[in-house]
């Protein structure tokens, strides 16, 4: 084993990166001989310490377990002594090492040991009832366990943050998306964090110039602060903070192939890309963007986080930034938010046993309440929350796909999760399921097993497009979240957020919440024939920079950014219909979005969502006590039907009017940015290459309109023109309904149900070609190598395909009136 393991070593090593972490085979032989052979014990008991994955991953277990019975004396290790066997328990932080330690605290010997590293794990869960009951009845080492969670020692015993952190610059100019840090057309590897970090800014800068730069910038002896003008727009901010912080961070003891600290500092940040900097132990900074003009790559900087200044080395001002919340500041001294909020919770419930816990007396937030505020008031047990107001919500509803999943996995297996806390969580296989690669194909073997041990509901690969398929399973006023960033429900309200922050709301049920300030689209007027639902998404960008409201270069005004969008005046839309509205605020970055919907349609939708969700545990599918428990609420809810509004008065940081009658050509966003939306008049005529009609922002209506436009007997069309339906519900429909058959005769090539060239990772279109698309986001190279990109309706798309360029508005309407 170790000739092998040390054959994989230097084969990474010549990438410049770890080996792989030990399997649990590898760990059972490491155990083995480390029992009977200590002719390699250093080496051994190195690779045990530092190269096994810490909560509750199968190699975990095996390395707790030898740990444990060596610590309880049950096993006789030559090489490790029964005290150093708990002090490698404790570094284990939690989940398979908890109940060792808990047991050991009987034991004479070692059980002030085993107290005191049990005191600073936070990850005990089910373990700290009995803990908390051995020392009400006076247990000395439970008691001391106790009164080291209440004391916060997991916090206090670590460094604090330095008044003044001495950096070199690494500085990327303009606008660094999600795509930029963490390309597509590697998501296979997103898990493998030091694999993925290699291909970190290759599509702006090339092949491995930015790791040898920050390599070399490091050399000079400081850390590295990543700097941008704008940063972390797009979906992906999970592998994005993974690989920035694989080169700027720091090696985080017993955690292999994992880095936290690290600091970015931006005029403009994604607000979700901040709060997953902020879970991985990252600090996020944003500054005047004049003043991010001041910093060059190479520039030693001193940043002093408590007081809100960027110096230079002779303490010279060079930008200032609001002072960092204490939060903020614990967060980085935890190693992230996510442990720092598990830590404090377990020291309120430690603080409760011991009769320390001040009462809280805060008074009620008093309304008005925008819709937003009353449902995340609703899941927090109150009326309503003020934007500003911390709070943790109960989280009904979590989604997982396949290029998260893996991250996900790894994130729940640190937190020792081992059932989830989440009323449903759904598992889909959206992303991989046209093109797998070997590692797409391992992680669809593998994962649906894990997911549903813990109570997931698991689709399968085919099945399509994780939203809409979650939007089947919603229920009205609710809140979820999930690690794509288009989990933006058309009822209730979802949060997207990091793969750490949603496998925290998917194991405990709640999820940290800071609740931001909201913007009202408001529509008005009657759409006109012809005009679609498409072009009303692309309204809302369009009028906030008519208004001045949003802007397209330098640091980039966005009044949506980080706020909640809610949406009225289009009530009697579809569910369906709605969520092309909220899916598209992720292009926004908005933090969520609401609609009002009335009645009427909530009710037909989930009359409809019963019988799906009938029909799928028929058939057999993983996670049907968590389908029960929702198709149980979905009926309660039409037997009394009720939906939140918010108050008259409710106070909004923006008020858009959009009057739909005013809207008399289609909206088109052009190359390459999703806020850039004109009017057809100016781009008619453009030509066109290629064509794709699919992703989460269409449905059923979208394809049939497609179909008709495709007359019967008109041949093949002159571009390449991809069809990729979103669900199988969806493609099963076209092909009783002879739509299929029309797009055969149209030369379109019809992938599997999923994300297809939505998101870039698989199928690609040519480099440099010119694209009419329904997707989400036309981001450069995201659908192809300098390929140009125009979101547009299904009905533009169909036309530009006939045509082989985007049509003229007189011929569009003339043409439109057939669909």
């Amino acid at each position: 084993m170790l000739d092998d393991y040390r054959t994989h070593e230097a084969e990474r090593s010549a990438l410049g990166i770890p080996p792989l972490p030990l399997n649990p085979d590898q760990v059972g032989e490491v155990v083995d001989a480390l029992l009977a052979d200590r002719s390699t014990e250093d080496d051994l008991v190195g690779l045990l310490a530092e190269r096994v994955p810490p909560g509750v991953a199968e190699a975990t277990r095996i390395k707790a377990d030898f740990l444990g019975e060596v610590a309880s004396a049950a096993t006789d290790c030559p090489v490790i002594d029964r005290a150093a066997a708990v002090r490698m328990l404790g570094a284990m932080r939690g989940g398979y090492s908890v109940p060792w330690l808990v047991r050991l605290l009987d034991d004479p010997v070692v059980g002030p040991a085993a107290a005191a590293e049990l005191g600073r794990s936070v990850l005990v869960f089910d373990a700290f009832p009995g803990v908390a009951d051995a020392a009400r009845r006076g247990h000395p080492a439970a008691s001391s366990a106790l009164n080291a969670w209440a004391e916060s020692e997991w916090l206090t015993r670590r460094p604090p943050v330095p008044d003044a952190l001495h950096l070199t610059v690494f500085k990327v100019e303009g606008e660094t998306n999600t795509d930029d840090l963490s390309p597509a057309t590697y998501a296979w590897s997103r898990a493998d964090i030091p694999l993925h970090a290699l291909s970190l800014l290759e599509n702006l800068m090339g092949p491995g110039a930015a790791p040898e730069a920050i390599r070399r910038l490091a050399g000079e002896g400081r850390p590295v602060a990543f700097v941008g003008d704008v940063v972390g727009t797009g979906s992906s901010r999970k592998s994005s903070v993974n690989s920035l912080l694989w080169h700027t961070g720091a090696d985080i003891p017993g955690v292999p192939n994992k880095r936290s600290g690290g600091v970015v500092i931006a005029g403009r940040m994604a607000p979700i890309f901040r709060d997953t900097l902020r879970d991985s132990g990252a600090l996020a900074i944003e500054c005047d963007p004049g003043r991010i003009a001041e910093l060059s790559t190479g520039d030693h900087i001193v940043v002093r986080a408590a007081r809100g200044r960027i110096e230079a080395p002779d303490g010279r001002l060079l930008a200032g930034f609001p002072i960092l919340d204490p939060d903020d500041l614990d967060a980085y001294r935890a190693g992230g938010r996510i442990p720092l909020i598990i830590g404090r919770r377990l020291a309120g419930q430690a603080a409760a046993v011991l009769g320390r816990r001040a009462a809280d007396d805060a008074e009620l937030d008093r309304g008005p309440f925008t819709l937003a505020q009353k449902i995340v008031g609703r899941a927090c047990g109150k009326p309503g929350v003020k934007p500003g107001t911390y709070g943790e919500p109960v989280v009904s509803t979590v989604g997982s796909q396949d290029t998260t999943g893996p991250m996900n996995r790894n994130e729940l297996e640190d937190l020792a999760c081992l059932r989830f806390g989440a009323d449903l969580v759904l598992q889909t296989f959206c992303h991989t399921a046209a093109y797998p690669k070997r590692t797409d194909v391992e992680t669809q073997r593998t994962l649906p097993a894990f997911m549903a041990e813990r109570g997931s509901v698991v689709l399968r690969p085919g099945d399509g497009i994780i939203h809409s398929w979650l939007n089947k399973m919603l229920l009205p006023d609710q809140l979820g979240t999930g690690s794509d960033s288009h989990t933006r429900f058309p009822l209730g309200i979802s949060f997207p957020a990091g793969s750490g922050l949603v496998a925290f709301a998917a194991a405990l049920g709640v999820m940290p919440l800071t609740m931001p300030e909201s913007v009202l689209v408001r529509f008005v007027g009657r759409r006109r024939p012809g005009i679609t639902l498409r072009d009303l998404v692309n309204a809302i960008p369009f009028v906030a920079r008519q208004q001045g409201l949003l802007t397209l270069t330098g640091a980039k005004r966005n009044p949506f950014s980080g706020r909640v969008i809610e949406i009225c005046g289009l009530e009697d839309l579809t569910v369906e219909e709605a969520f092309e509205l909220t899916d598209a605020t992720a292009e926004r970055s908005a933090a969520a979005c609401t609609v009002n919907l009335s009645v009427e349609s909530v009710s037909a939708h989930l009359r409809d969502s019963v019988e799906t969700l009938e029909h799928l545990i028929a058939d057999g599918y993983e996670g049907a006590a968590a389908l029960g428990r929702r198709l149980d609420a979905m009926r309660g809810w039409l037997d009394h039907p009720e939906l939140l509004r918010a108050d008259p008065g409710a106070p909004y940081a923006e008020v858009i009017e959009i009057d739909v009658d005013a809207i008399t050509e289609p909206l088109l966003a052009c190359p390459n940015d999703p806020d850039d939306v004109r009017p057809l008049s100016e781009v008619a005529g453009a030509p066109v290459d290629e064509v794709f009609i699919g992703s989460c922002m269409t449905n059923l209506g979208h394809f049939q309109s497609t179909g008709r436009l495709l007359a019967d007997g008109a041949g093949p069309v002159p571009t390449r023109m991809w069809i990729a339906p979103p669900t199988s519900l969806v493609r099963d429909a076209l092909l009783a309904d002879g739509s299929y058959s029309r797009f055969g005769a149209a030369g379109a090539r019809t992938e599997t149900p999923g994300c297809s060239l939505c998101m870039g990772n698989q199928a690609r279109v040519a480099d440099g070609a010119t694209v009419v698309s329904t997707s989400t986001r036309n981001f450069p190279n995201r659908m192809g190598r300098d390929a140009n990109v125009y979101l547009a309706s299904a009905e533009v798309a169909t036309m530009a395909a006939q045509d082989g360029r985007l049509p003229s508005v007189a011929d569009y309407f003339a043409r439109a009136g057939t669909v």
